[in-house]
């Protein structure tokens, strides 16, 4: 019986699991920063609701005389249309989050890699 491992097998599954976990770190990290810049982008779009800026005057005299159901209704636009533009890009906020915990991670690797 012949039981010899090759080594570049080895490796190369290694290296593939290792790629597929940075992939799913990378997808994590990114969904995470997203929506952080949802919640913001919704926190910043709260005044602007409240204010009437996104409402015409029909929808104000039905929200005074509702139940509160399109209070309601209007944050969960509000939260979709935060959310639609993060992930569209925004205003940046998600890339850089993703940047600079990314950078920090290949810096604590680097440091790590030359005390050893």
């Amino acid at each position: 019986m012949n039981f010899a491992i090759s080594s570049g097998g080895i490796a190369s599954q290694v290296a593939a699991t290792t790629a597929t976990a940075e992939t799913v770190r990378h997808r994590k990290l990114t969904d995470a920063a997203q929506q952080f810049e949802g919640m913001l982008l919704q926190e910043m779009l709260k005044p602007m609701k409240e204010h009437g800026f996104c409402q015409d005057e029909s929808d104000t005299d039905r929200n005074e005389e509702g139940s509160g159901s399109g209070n309601t209704l209007s944050s969960y636009g509000t939260e979709a249309v935060a959310t639609a533009i993060a992930r569209g890009g925004g205003l940046g906020i998600a890339k850089r989050v993703v940047a600079q915990v990314e950078g920090e991670g290949n810096l604590k690797q680097s440091k790590l890699g030359v005390q050893n």
